[in-house]
């Protein structure tokens, strides 16, 4: 009986060990079959904008690679850092991810957050990045960037533009043109580029600082566009020139690439890269990115995960100089 008794008690002992040295194998098992179910990629702009309609035609191209449909839902607003705050309360299982503008990476200066944007997100892959503009009316008396500083020299504080919301590339970058220009503009959010360009041709702004979002309006003759932000003219609009050109020290894109939640495991974020990578490179994806005037801009994890620490230590010296830093 006593013998007996101690075998049982062994049998007993050894059974959680048993069950932990299975739990890795079955545990590696499960993430070879990911994904099982459709994926959620949350994107911080509104339906219908350049974020929009790139971000499903890249979607439905890794959808293809995964053999589960890609979902993308519109969370605008705050700056487009609504996505990455998202992923706080996902759980990491590779199910929900999120585009990441560079918003996200001034955040922690900005705005009182209880997580870490280094620290609290695993980079994914970076896929494109926005070129961006001031745009006005083609019927507007601005008809260059030398009548725009002239006229807000001569009315300060009058001069209106819209841009995709408090905070974002366009809104900063625009006040330190501003600064260099000796001018005072009135700025106005919006959530994104559709609600923006809409306020803009329906006459409630007199520009707009943008990504190229403008692209379809100004190929129609509606807007035009008076500089442009990066480091040589775009193609499609070869007539307006560079801040560089208009003598302002200043070249601004902006990457923005996937994140998923902190703790995502290493062979789900693999898989993700992996089919968005290819997803890239499909001509759909490309054709979309040249409507606006985007390129492919590819990072893989470990380099995506580095541009953010060093744009989180760039974007502080902005929101610095811009006197912008929340409360200590």
């Amino acid at each position: 009986m006593f013998r007996r008794t101690l075998l049982g008690a062994a049998a007993l002992a050894a059974l959680p060990a048993a069950m932990l040295a299975a739990a890795p194998a079955a545990h590696a098992q499960a993430w070879k079959t990911f994904p099982e179910k459709p994926i959620k990629l949350i994107i911080a702009f509104p339906a219908g904008g350049p974020t929009d309609i790139t971000m499903r035609s890249l979607a439905d191209n890794a959808a293809k690679v995964l053999g589960y449909p890609v979902i993308v839902e519109n969370k605008p607003g705050a700056g487009g850092t609504l996505p990455a705050q998202q992923l706080q309360t996902a759980p990491a299982d590779g199910y929900t991810i999120a585009q990441i503008p560079l918003g996200v990476f001034r955040l922690g200066y900005t705005t009182k957050i209880n997580w870490d944007p280094l620290k609290d997100i695993s980079y994914v892959i970076n896929v494109t990045g926005y070129a961006f503009g001031i745009v006005v009316p083609t019927d507007s008396p601005l008809k260059t960037w030398a009548d725009f500083v002239a006229y807000a020299k001569a009315n300060p504080g009058k001069l209106s533009y819209g841009s995709t919301g408090t905070l974002t590339s366009p809104h900063l970058t625009t006040e330190i043109i501003a600064q260099q220009a000796g001018i005072e503009l009135q700025h106005v959010p919006y959530k994104g580029s559709a609600d923006l360009m809409q306020a803009l041709l329906g006459g409630h702004l007199m520009a707009a600082a943008d990504s190229t979002g403008f692209a379809p309006q100004v190929e129609a003759g509606k807007l035009r566009v008076l500089n442009t932000w990066g480091d040589k003219r775009l193609a499609k609009f070869p007539e307006a020139p560079t801040l560089k050109e208009l003598g302002y020290d200043i070249v601004q894109n902006s990457p923005f690439g996937i994140g998923a939640p902190r703790g995502t495991p290493p062979e789900v974020v693999k898989r993700l890269h992996d089919a968005f990578k290819k997803a890239m490179e499909e001509p759909s994806y490309v054709a979309a990115l040249a409507r606006y005037d985007m390129q492919p801009i590819y990072m893989g994890s470990a380099d995506y995960a580095k541009f953010a620490q060093n744009t989180v230590q760039r974007e502080k010296a902005v929101i610095d100089k811009l006197g912008l830093a929340k409360p200590q």
